[in-house]
């Protein structure tokens, strides 16, 4: 079964000096870049997914901005498809299912922000659309929420969504062991 890489949302906008910086957000981007050299070695399908905010009253990921542009860790080449977002989920209104079916892949590995809203909601939509998924929990970042008056840290927002994902929607696994487990094959 052929797997594809889809890279959600590694924007600018999400790193220091952004308009929505993220917590980890630099330390998700060396490991997914890791992944996607792996990815690029094997030559094996990678798409990156863009959101572009362009609901009245954005504050990021503004059409036209450096905010809206992919991290330079993380850029396409050439040949790799970048498919454009408006909603959370990579899936809807958008050419990703076409991509991956042209890609022929059946199984993805998922790295990206933020964890708990587009990354959440684009594994649980491929689990849906039949595929098998990868997530990388440590290729992926996100920030801290409010609930109820209660600030909730950005690690227990992350880990709670890992947990909520593994098993039921995805394999949630390191960097570190899906490069030491996919690289020597």
């Amino acid at each position: 079964m052929k797997t594809a890489l889809v890279l959600i949302d590694i924007q600018n906008d999400y790193f220091a000096g952004g308009r929505n910086q993220l917590s980890g957000s630099e330390e998700a981007a060396v490991k997914a870049a890791g992944i996607l050299a792996l990815f690029r070695k094997k030559n094996l399908p990678v798409i990156h997914v863009q959101h572009i905010s362009n609901r009245p009253g954005a504050t990021f990921f503004l059409p036209g901005t450096f905010g809206a542009e992919i991290y330079k860790d993380v850029k396409p080449l050439e040949n790799e498809a970048v498919v454009e977002k408006n909603f959370p989920d990579s899936f809807f209104r958008t050419t990703l299912s076409e991509k991956l079916a042209e890609a022929g892949a059946e199984k993805l590995v998922v790295c990206g922000m933020m964890t708990h809203m587009c990354v959440d909601t684009t594994v649980r939509a491929a689990k849906n659309h039949g595929y098998e998924v990868t997530l990388i929990s440590d290729a992926c970042a996100t920030k801290n929420l409010c609930h109820d008056g209660k600030e909730i840290p950005a690690a227990t927002v992350h880990a709670s969504f890992m947990a909520a994902l593994d098993k039921m929607f995805a394999e949630v696994i390191t960097a570190e062991k899906f490069l030491s487990k996919e690289g020597k094959e």
